[in-house]
């Protein structure tokens, strides 16, 4: 008899995005012609950059000449990409080996596939809300998931508990859902309790580059003694519109190892063994995005972003309600006003002002009378809502 993995059987059903399409499709039968105005995907509206676009096409030129045509790539990504991540991390001040560098088609597939190298049944510690990969990989592994609620009181940006141990934690700064950012004090205390707790912190840093204030880190190696304890997922679909395009990075520092093993080592043959690499193509354009133009070019539709985000918070601000985020993420998480639960509140956006959101109860419990906004709409659409809200509870 075949045995299946049955810990997918203990997922819980994904309602949250399912209610919400029929929420607004209902909404639309019954309201013709009514134009939502949708700030719940977080989704990139914004084209590649043009430095991007140019690097596609000489790629693609390159595999249409015999002489510069390339087959498999290097499953752990090419060296000029592996080498151009890592000098963007030397701009802050932050060292790594090229060996180091891992090239990925996005970090949500690594966010899961990391679990392959640790043992099945694990203790893994989650900062709730939470992005719901985290735990559905989790479950699907058959580890043993310890949750530590945030809140409102410590911005959504907990300190560790020294009373909680686990195998590994998941981090994520800039989070999603809730725009929080990790300072540099509470980075440092979490790198001080993974080593006291000799854990493996998975750090989510997809939308670091969204950060503005320059006390608050891009990397958690920018915290003395984190590779030692520390694996950082990043991504290029926020920060350069790859979202449709697909490549990100993951660092495995050659100092972190467990039980005599090198992790480092170890995901070399994980992915020599999982994956064919990423296409030349699209690696040629990641790089782009690394060059003196391609980071000017992406910052200016960053920027872009953040001007929504200023419309929104300017809103919120007029209206009285309690928000973090925004600021250094592309994600902004309101507190729902007059005691409303998240539903609620999203039927009211909806009914009342023709604005889709994200409930917070979908990332976990603790995000229960919660409310997630993008940044990601068309400048005019994010502004229209802005003025919409701003009337509705100004």
């Amino acid at each position: 008899m075949s045995r299946v993995n049955l810990h997918y059987l203990e997922l819980k059903d994904s309602y949250l995005f399912r209610t919400i399409d029929r929420k607004t499709t209902e909404y639309l039968q019954e309201h013709p012609g009514q134009r939502l105005l949708r700030l719940g995907i977080g989704d990139v509206t914004l084209p590649l950059a043009p430095v991007v676009i140019e690097a596609l096409h000489e790629a693609v030129r390159d595999q249409a000449d015999k002489a510069s045509f390339h087959g498999y790539m290097p499953e752990v990504g090419a060296p000029f990409l592996r080498k151009a991540i890592a000098g963007y991390y030397a701009k802050r001040g932050v060292q790594l080996q090229e060996q180091e560098v891992f090239v990925s088609s996005g970090a949500s597939d690594d966010l899961g596939d990391l679990l392959d190298i640790f043992q099945r049944g694990i203790d893994t510690l989650l900062i709730e809300p939470a992005y719901p990969a985290y735990r559905d990989a989790n479950v699907m592994a058959g580890n043993n998931i310890i949750s530590l609620d945030s809140s409102e009181r410590d911005g959504f940006a907990p300190w560790p508990d020294a009373s909680i141990s686990a195998d590994v934690v998941y981090l994520c700064s800039p989070n999603n859902p809730t725009g929080a950012v990790y300072s540099r004090d509470k980075l440092a205390a979490w790198v001080a309790w993974a080593r006291e707790k000799d854990a493996i912190i998975i750090f989510d840093a997809a939308y670091e580059a969204f950060i503005q204030d320059d006390a608050i880190p891009h990397s958690i190696y920018e915290i003395e003694g984190a590779k030692s304890c520390a694996i950082e997922v990043c991504s290029l679909s926020k920060t350069a519109g790859f979202t449709g395009t697909r490549c990100g990075y993951t660092i495995v520092p050659l100092e972190l190892v467990r039980n005599g093993a090198s992790l480092n080592a170890m995901w070399v043959r994980n992915r020599c063994t999982k994956t064919n690499g990423i296409s030349y193509i699209l690696q040629r354009g990641a790089e782009a995005v690394f060059t003196d133009e391609g980071q000017k070019q992406v910052h200016e539709a960053i920027a872009l972003y953040k001007a929504n985000a200023g419309a929104i918070m300017e809103a919120l601000d007029a209206c009285g309600i309690w928000y973090c985020g925004g600021r250094n993420a592309p994600y902004i998480w309101l507190k729902a006003p007059g005691g409303m639960s998240s539903w609620e509140l999203f039927d009211t956006l909806l009914e009342r002002c023709q604005v889709v959101g994200t409930p917070g109860s979908g990332f976990g419990d603790c995000g229960e009378g919660f409310f997630r906004l993008t940044i990601f709409g068309s400048p005019a659409d994010t502004r229209e809502a802005a003025a919409r809200i701003k009337a509705l509870w100004g």
